[in-house]
């Protein structure tokens, strides 16, 4: 039981220093201008656009799905969808480490998800 605390642990301050490393990388990417025409940003800022609201719209569906497991709230399951899991079945079948590994998830919610048959 100590060993998964400690790895718990592990990796959420591994997920800190991971998080650090990619926004100094944002920031370099940021900073380099693309060389394009200036029609091309328009058309490319209109698509980007209309595609966000749908991925914005379906990863909230995703996420509300999360929510329909007992024990899992908005937090946990936002949690869930920033750790790369896609479905509910993903989030079931997974193992105990991995579960952990999240940050906000905890033994107790582990335990119910075990219990819980869909």
């Amino acid at each position: 039981m100590f060993s998964k605390i400690l790895n718990k642990l592990k990796s959420i301050l591994g997920n800190k220093t991971n998080s650090k490393t990619n926004k100094s990388k944002k920031v370099v990417k940021a900073a380099k201008s693309p060389k394009s025409t200036k029609s091309t940003k328009t058309t490319k800022a209109t698509k980007s656009t209309k595609s966000s609201k749908g991925k914005k719209q379906e990863v909230k569906v995703l996420i509300a799905s999360f929510t329909s497991i007992p024990g899992v709230g908005a937090k946990s399951a936002k949690a869930f969808y920033d750790a790369g899991f896609k479905s509910t079945k993903e989030i079931i079948s997974a193992k105990d480490e991995d579960l952990l590994a999240v940050p906000g998830v905890g033994i107790n919610l582990v335990k119910k998800l075990r219990e819980y048959n869909p």
